[in-house]
């Protein structure tokens, strides 16, 4: 009668001792070579009428090294199951579980394995955050409205550059410092806005035509990251020393500007296709609304951001460490140095300990993820690809259905769709739950409070 012990080793840590005995396994064994028999392809016999003897001298003592582990994991399943034990990952083998299994002498067999059990922690939700609601300005208005201008306007080619938001398609050409073409230096295109250059260096732009050619100094004509942009595009790392120090000229291919739309009922329909707009004063109202929503949003996640912080940071969990830098040890293919396990641990138990948080969070407020949520999903994601702009007729609904129905059958979009569901319905309960005080803000301030993180 197989037997399964158990003895604490460690923090969090403990033993298990799988004994089986001849009985447990060998019965099992010999039904196992009684199916090789039946089905080895054998030269020289017929397949079915291959002699015992033979089968169990060549596949014998492989089949009966796997009867015995099948019966212990077997054995040591149902104890988990029956007992309830919540571990981390899968039990680890403390020792070699093939060692002295010899069908011709068939006894009985003791294994032992690690496990880490995982630990029981409290949450506090009584968390305190900030809600803050961005100031809308007459300047972030009309910048949005001048964006919008430019975006629905029409391309020209004025013969000269005439202000800040000129479009030049440009040539980069590296040269020396007395303006000598570099031999095997960078020639490149490129497409710059007047404004990306330096305040400084745009004079030197103004009345410039097509073919018209400028020296640039690229410290002196860019700054901070329109001069990382630069430099990334023509192929140059910016970490090295003196890098910006090089000199180009810079010949003028062809000039454009946008000229804006003008604020017309025509402008206003193809921005605002469902909103009835006639007036500018109902354009900057509608701007100012997308404004706003778009900045509650990144209050939410801010909010969100908040809470995330919070209980990470006040949620005390142990763990059992030398059992999981152990099983990452051997959980990967190539084997990892300790110092490399050492490494990475902290970040491990980071994300370990933030997946144990939600999962308790889920279980105490009963979160479910149904079909429905994953389909939706699913649509959403075809939407947004689309960029928000199907227009979708009757006909096209089944294509749609197809879609989600085609995705749900995707693990990974299911496993990965599942987190974000469940995480997002969590944040939205916990949100409605926190005390938060509402404080007004700049954008530039609020935007320096922004954090980037992976829930």
């Amino acid at each position: 009668m197989a037997t399964v012990t158990r003895e604490n080793i460690g923090n969090l840590t403990d033993k298990l001792t799988v004994q089986i005995s001849k009985e447990d396994y060998f019965n099992g064994f010999e039904q196992s070579l009684k199916k090789y028999a039946k089905s080895a392809n054998i030269p020289g016999f017929r397949k079915g009428m291959v002699p015992a003897g033979l089968v169990k001298k060549m596949y014998g003592q492989s089949v009966f090294t796997d009867e015995v582990l099948r019966t212990v994991e077997t054995q040591l399943n149902e104890y988990l199951t029956k007992e309830q034990l919540q571990i981390f990952a899968q039990p680890l083998p403390l020792d070699n579980l093939a060692t002295d299994l010899n069908m011709n002498n068939p006894s009985d067999y003791s294994f032992a394995f690690e496990v880490g059990l995982k630990p029981t922690f409290t949450i506090n939700t009584n968390i305190p955050v900030t809600k803050y609601k961005v100031t809308i300005t007459e300047e972030m208005i009309n910048d949005e409205a001048d964006r919008l201008q430019r975006r629905y306007g029409k391309m020209t080619e004025p013969e000269t550059v005439t202000d800040d938001e000129t479009m030049l398609n440009v040539t980069f050409t590296e040269v020396d410092n007395n303006g000598n073409v570099v031999e095997n230096g960078i020639n490149k295109p490129n497409s710059v806005l007047v404004k990306y250059f330096a305040p400084s260096f745009r004079k030197n732009l103004l009345g410039k035509k097509k073919d018209d050619v400028i020296d640039v100094h690229l410290a002196t004509a860019f700054e901070d990251k329109e001069l990382e942009v630069i430099l990334s595009d023509l192929g140059l790392d910016k970490n090295i020393a003196g890098i910006a120090d090089k000199n180009f000229k810079l010949t003028i291919t062809k000039v454009g500007l946008v000229e804006k739309a003008a604020l017309n009922e025509e402008f206003f329909a193809t921005v605002y296709p469902n909103k009835e707009i006639t007036t500018e004063a109902d354009f900057r109202n509608a701007v100012k609304e997308d404004i706003e929503a778009y900045f509650a949003m990144q209050s939410k996640n801010q909010i969100h951001d908040q809470i995330y912080h919070h209980l990470l940071d006040h949620t005390t969990i142990e763990f059992p460490e030398a059992f999981l830098k152990r099983w990452m040890q051997q959980s990967e293919k190539d084997k990892k140095s300790e110092e490399t396990i050492e490494q990475e641990f902290p970040a491990f138990k980071n994300s370990l300990k933030w997946t144990l948080i939600t999962s308790q969070l889920a279980d105490d407020n009963k979160i479910e993820v149904l079909p429905e949520d994953l389909r939706n999903f699913a649509k959403q994601q075809l939407f947004q690809y689309m960029g928000n702009q199907l227009n979708i007729l009757d006909e096209q609904q089944q294509w749609i259905e197809d879609y989600a129905d085609k995705m749900l059958k995707d693990k990974k979009f299911v496993e990965d769709s599942y987190h974000r569901i469940s995480t997002e319905k969590l944040f939205t309960i916990l949100e409605d739950k926190v005390a938060a005080k509402e404080e007004s803000i700049s954008a530039e301030d609020f935007a320096s409070k922004l954090h980037h993180h992976h829930h």
